[in-house]
């Protein structure tokens, strides 16, 4: 499963490309972006445990400044990007969605590979998507109320429904049926990433016709969206005293975001063409993830031997 899990990108990139090639195939399922979300965060939830939260009473300092730079740096980031690049008023919103996002299931992986902080990965990646309930939706309309129309309560209303419930109805189950659960628990990465992957190749297949006007551009920007929390999640975190761990793990944290919610969310309020920074962010920061993650961990290994 592991194996499987690794190669994410790869997968995306060749549903993506089918979702290109053969669009009818995934076209019929657009109706599925939201259950396959909740799913996916159903899984977050069973890999949870209430006991992941005592890392905010432990440590504050650390936690709060995660939190301020997912919520602060990214979508201000996605704004000043999306105005840049020029892009038109749905892309600005699906764009600026990716920013408003919490931060993705996948950084709890990353941070692992990169010999970071995983408990605080975690309880970071928790905290930021409890706290996106009500965040992401009015970041995004104080944000993009310049272009669009947003209804910030029908949209915390959907968070809720795909996000809050599902997550905590898979702590529940991990919680009070712990034994049962540890014994699948392998299993829900792999869940979770074929879920992402069939979300990202209906997106493509909705999108087939505008993606060689847009998407060269839209890659563009994803990728400096994702570079900027990277570089300055990592930068801004040793800026604060915080140790070389700690800051690799706001770094991955901060970087990564949960681009299937902002999908979901685009897809539902704005249309087709504003989901489609998210899925192109679903690829690339795994992929970025994946590189620096395998850099991170090297260098470790290395200096482990050298000490």
């Amino acid at each position: 499963m592991d194996r499987i899990n690794a190669l994410f990108p790869l997968w995306a990139i060749l549903f993506s490309a089918l979702a290109y090639a053969m669009p009818s195939l995934f076209v019929p399922l657009k109706e599925m972006i939201v259950p396959l979300l909740g799913f996916i965060m159903f899984c977050m939830g069973m890999t949870l445990l209430p006991k992941d939260f005592k890392e905010v009473v432990r440590r504050p300092k650390v936690i709060a400044l995660g939190i301020v730079l997912q919520f602060t740096l990214m979508p201000l980031g996605a704004y000043v990007i999306a105005h840049l690049l020029g892009f038109p008023a749905l892309l600005i919103a699906g764009f600026i969605l990716v920013g408003t996002a919490p931060g993705g299931t996948a950084s709890n992986v990353m941070a692992f590979l990169a010999k970071g902080d995983v408990a605080l990965s975690i309880t970071l990646t928790a905290c930021s998507t409890l706290l996106g309930v009500i965040l992401t939706p009015y970041l995004t309309l104080f944000l993009t109320q310049e272009v669009v129309e947003v209804n910030a309560l029908a949209m915390l209303m959907s968070i809720v429904k795909i996000v809050f419930f599902p997550v905590a109805l898979g702590v529940g189950v991990n919680y009070f049926l712990c034994q049962k659960v540890e014994k699948v628990q392998r299993l829900l990465p792999t869940l979770s990433i074929v879920g992402i992957v069939l979300i990202i190749a209906i997106v493509v297949a909705l999108n087939q016709s505008k993606i060689l006007e847009v998407g060269a551009w839209v890659a563009l920007g994803v990728v400096m969206h994702n570079t900027l929390g990277l570089v300055l999640g990592y930068f801004l975190s040793k800026m604060a005293g915080f140790e070389e761990k700690i800051a690799r793990t706001i770094a991955i944290e901060v970087g990564m975001q949960n681009s299937g919610l902002a999908v979901a969310l685009a897809a539902k309020y704005f249309g087709a063409l504003a989901a489609l920074p998210g899925a192109i962010f679903s690829v690339w920061h795994n992929v970025s993830g994946s590189l620096i993650a395998s850099y991170w961990g090297s260098r470790s290994e290395k200096e482990q031997e050298q000490g």
